[in-house]
Parts: structure tokens; sequence; C-alpha cells
């Protein structure tokens, strides 16, 4: 089968041809019917040698979606011909945060050397994928898979991160979006969806102001030096009660940093290498900084049902394969407006 394989340091990515994978015991294989372009594989391929996580060559993709292929012994509750999508975050399934759905929280998953689909393990990417376990499979029920397969990270992952904050997102407060490309353009939708906060959107690209306004942006403001001024006088002075950061930078972290209220929370999510200090008289008085990590499997068939009610949608670009490189070279330079989509098989 074709594959698109990081398979030397610094180089760029390579279409290839590897042998057909089989599902060994307890395993499905997929055919692939979509596989999403992630700014974290980009993270990943820019590692030095010396610290490079991953054994090489390794199959991208750690966006997936589906047909069931065939089953390796003692599978059930999937069946040939089902049509899914992949939860990434894999983990032991014993440990007492599997047990609760959280297995992008695993507390394992180092020791065991368990990894993500393009992330340590073989990645979707590919025409076939092999996925460890019929619990990391959730059914797209009738979703178009290039509008499903975004939704495994650049949906659920800004889901996770608003759903701890809903109680503060009560109507007359406000949220901020830095970074409005695959995951931030979502972000504004879940919140017009599930919150009435006044949605205010940050980004460096007019393009990407411009796609945040499409999806229900209320305000659209350029990521600059006078960001954080800006918000506040949107604001009234006092500030957001939820930002979330997904670009993670040194100058957005501060961004986050200077227009958070009172009791407001930050969320980190862009693994961009930036650090917001904590500490009494560094923020406003109780806020609350964290640094989320994808999301549950439960909480991915809650994405799966807004997609389907309507609520929240990807904008894609689509690829073939062979043109995979390409659509890695188009995110590197900022101009994929949304998210890009591969099809293996298309």
């Amino acid at each position: 089968m074709k594959a698109l394989q990081y398979r030397t340091v610094g180089a760029a990515p390579e279409v290839v041809t590897v042998p057909d994978p089989e599902p060994g015991p307890g395993q499905v294989l997929l055919k692939v019917t979509a596989a999403g372009v992630c700014h974290s594989d980009i993270a990943v391929m820019s590692r030095p040698a010396e610290s490079f996580p991953h054994a090489l060559p390794l199959t991208l993709g750690h966006e997936g979606a589906g047909t069931v292929a065939a089953l390796g012994d003692g599978v059930s509750g999937v069946a040939v011909g089902d049509e899914v999508a992949v939860y990434g975050p894999w983990g032991c399934g014993i440990c007492a945060k599997c047990a609760e759905g959280k297995e992008n929280y695993c507390l394992r998953a180092d020791e065991l050397g368990i990894r993500p689909p393009g992330l340590g393990a073989p990645g979707a990417m590919a025409e076939y994928l092999l996925v460890d376990d019929p619990r990391h499979l959730v059914p797209t029920d009738g979703l178009d898979p290039v509008a499903a397969v975004p939704l495994t990270d650049a949906g659920l992952t800004p889901y996770h991160a608003i759903k701890r904050s809903l109680p503060k997102l009560t109507p007359g407060s406000t949220a901020v979006v830095i970074g409005t490309g695959g995951l931030g353009h979502v972000a504004i939708q879940l919140l017009r969806a599930l919150t009435s906060a006044r949605v205010i959107a940050l980004d460096v690209s007019e393009d990407k102001l411009a796609l945040a306004r499409t999806v229900g942006a209320h305000e659209a403001v350029l990521s600059d030096g006078g960001a954080a001024a800006k918000v506040r006088g949107l604001t009234g002075g006092l500030g957001a009660q939820a930002v979330f950061d997904f670009v993670g930078a040194e100058p957005t972290v501060r961004t986050a940093g200077a227009v958070a209220a009172v009791e407001g929370d930050i969320s980190i999510v862009g693994i961009g290498g930036g650090a917001l200090p904590v500490g009494f008289g560094s923020l406003p008085f109780e806020v609350s900084v964290t640094a989320p990590y994808w999301g549950s499997r439960g909480e991915l068939i809650e994405v799966l049902d807004l997609a389907r009610a309507g609520a929240v949608s990807v904008h894609t670009e689509t690829y073939s394969l062979d043109e995979a490189p390409l659509a890695y070279e188009r995110l590197h330079a900022g101009k994929i407006n949304g998210r890009a989509v591969i099809l293996p098989n298309g």
C-alpha cells in the first residue's frame, strides 16, 4: 500500500510503498477514507535528531476515518463495512483515567510505550490503518468522512478545553480565541453553539480573521502589540472570562494573560513553546491556567453529535495521498485556511 512517511530527520515526508498491514488478535484493520493534516505533525518533524521521540520511518496522520476492512481474532463490537472515526490518544484501557474514558490522560502510556497513530504508531496517511482496539473507534453514523475526520482532533481538542470553562461563559461574558486556524475556527463555532458569550477572535492573518467572522466571531482583532488593549476596550476594561490560545507561542500566551479577567480561565492549547508565569501579582486574582491535551472518548462522541446537528463544521481542503507533501508545505507556509484532509483511497 501507499503511505506518507517521515523517514529522515530534517527531510520532507515522502509517499512510499509499504507492506499491507494485517490485523492481529484484538486489532481492527481500516480502509482509510480520510486523514487530517495537523500542525502537531510539523512540530514533530521539526524536532532535532538528538531529541526526536519516535522510531523512523513513521507513517503520519493522527486524525483518521475509514471503513472496517478486516477484524483480528477476538474482536467484537464492530463489523466489516462499518464507517468509523478513530479516537487518537490511545491508552492502556485499565488505569484510573482510562476507566473514565480519558485515555488522553492515560497514566501508563509512556511506561507501556503506547503511542497515538501518527505520533509514534503507524498513522492514517496510508491506504490502510491498524487500530489496536475496537474501543478506539466511534461510528460516524452518516457523517461524510472529510467532515468527520478533523473533528477527531481539531474538534475534540477545543471542545475539551471549552467544556471546562462553560460555567463561566454565562450571558454577558466574553471568550477570546487566539489563533483562528484549524482548531480555532472550530472553537468559535463551539462557543457560539454551547454558550451565550461574546466571542473575540485574534489572529495575525486577515484571511483567518475573515474566516473567524464567517463562522461566528462577534469581533475579529489583529493579533499584534495592541491586541490586548483592544480586547480590554471591547470588554469595558474587565477582560475575558475564558481565553483559549491555540498557538501557544510566547507572544500569544502573554496576550492571553493580559486579556484574562479576574477569576478567568486561560487554556494554552497550542504547542508553540510559550509559558505563562503564575503567581501572586503575575495575573489577575484567581486566574486559572491549564494546558489541556486532546479529549476523552465520550467527548468525541459529543462532538460528532454536534456535527450531525449542524452546530459545527470544519472548513476543509482535500488532497490525494500523492499530494500530501504539498499539503504540509502549504500548512507550514500558513496557506491552509481551516484544515487539510488527505484522501488516501480517493
